[in-house]
């Protein structure tokens, strides 16, 4: 710059003509003219080096497709440009649509992308699970979180989603209870039938401590033939495209809450419907979770079956109390047995054989699980349990459930009878 000004000073005094000027400075006279002319115009300002991009570049936006793509992102602010790029496709198939990395540059340079933090990946877990080849095979159950709205009442969701198809079918705030629970799975099982296998964590109400870690919901599950899926204590990464469901629900819905249930439960209800019609999903071809879903062919039966066993099993029927008669004695089973208010559509409970309502229970060699996963008779004292040690005949629940507990490295399922 400073050589510039004195090049324009020395050639203003006219000491020198502007080819021996231009000599002493070692530029050529093309420059040295460009630069004099510069500095008439715009005075010192001229001096300074100027931008070497086309004013017109080959290959700029058109003004209509860049109004569309910020437009787009206004109405879905969380979506990166691959979602927005698959949804224009997909609805205005006849414009030519510029590449994912030219809708981030566009984003940036308007201000519409928002630094984030990267995320560290983890390995997907797949085994030892039930692999979700086809829509119903596997659904995902969970709680999201629990936070409040702005008036201070705490919200719980319930989600519901298929885990081949992504396909949400259900988030409804309720209780975090069996009670406020079921009636929302026989809704969706009413509307979408029944799977093969549910998978979720070992929080109540789907799980408990006692026999088999059932609860009395896990047991109407049980009875409608569904395969109980546990993941780990503490390993929410082995239901991970769940948690990344969840994830997305927060950053829409939630941040910041609404103003009272009702309200939070509409957003609920607007996201629902946006993530499996409008929202395009990465691992399904950037096409939306109901493209891929279809209802289940096993519908919800109007009765619901008591389970049945065979000759080899010494029907006991579970007392209110949890509790079942055996060798003059009574011991304690689970609650989770006893006759169940899940569903309005259940069987008429059976008449119990000791005059008071229960559920039936069996004696055989598979037999109810301990903690440690090992297995035994439940005695009602320690007298008992010296004299029944070396028994054969073992207590089991009304059926066996799988509960797995994943091993890195290892693929081998460990069922708890």
């Amino acid at each position: 710059m400073d050589a510039r000004l004195g090049f324009v000073a020395d050639c203003l005094e006219g000491g020198l003509p502007m080819a021996a000027l231009c000599a002493v400075y070692g530029i050529s006279r093309k420059t040295g003219y460009k630069w004099l002319s510069r500095y008439r115009a715009q005075g010192p300002a001229g001096l300074l080096d100027r931008s070497r991009a086309p004013l017109c570049p080959a290959q700029g936006l058109d003004p209509a497709v860049e109004a569309a793509i910020v437009e787009l992102r206004g109405r879905y602010p969380f979506w990166g440009p691959r979602k927005l790029k698959a949804h224009l496709e997909r609805e205005r198939g006849d414009v030519d649509w510029p590449a994912a990395s030219s809708i981030g540059d566009l984003l940036a340079r308007r201000g519409l992308v928002r630094e984030q933090r990267r995320r560290r990946r983890g390995r997907p877990v797949l085994q030892p699970f039930t692999e979700a080849r086809g829509p119903n095979d596997v659904w995902c159950a969970d709680f999201k979180g629990w936070f409040r709205t702005r008036n201070g009442a705490r919200c719980d969701p319930l989600t519901i989603s298929d885990a081949h198809s992504r396909f949400l079918m259900c988030c409804d705030i309720v209780a975090p209870t069996g009670r406020g629970v079921a009636p929302v799975f026989e809704r969706v099982f009413r509307e979408y039938g029944l799977p093969l296998a549910l998978r979720t964590d070992n929080g109540s109400p789907f799980a408990s401590q006692g026999a088999a870690g059932l609860t009395r919901l896990a047991v109407s599950f049980v009875k409608l033939g569904i395969r109980l899926e546990r993941i780990d204590p503490g390993k929410p990464q082995q239901n991970g495209r769940h948690e990344r469901m969840h994830r997305t629900l927060k950053q829409e819905t939630s941040a910041p809450a609404a103003a009272t249930p009702r309200a939070q439960q509409a957003r609920f209800d607007r996201f629902r419907e946006a993530y499996n019609t409008v929202r395009p999903h990465e691992a399904l071809g950037q096409e939306p979770p109901a493209a891929h879903y279809a209802p289940s062919p096993r519908p919800y039966p109007d009765h619901i079956p008591e389970p049945w066993y065979d000759a080899d099993h010494a029907v006991r029927r579970v007392r209110p109390k949890g509790e079942i008669k055996w060798r003059g004695g009574l011991v304690f089973v689970s609650e989770s047995a006893r006759p169940s208010w899940e569903s309005p559509s259940a069987s008429p409970k059976p008449k119990p054989a000791t005059g008071s309502s229960a559920s039936a229970t069996s004696i055989s060699a598979s037999s109810a699980a301990r903690p440690d996963g090992s297995t035994a008779l439940p005695h009602p004292g320690r007298g008992a349990a010296k004299r029944n040690r070396n028994k054969q005949r073992k207590l089991s629940p009304m059926l066996p459930v799988h509960n797995v507990t994943h091993v890195p490295g290892c693929t081998q399922d460990r069922a708890r009878a």
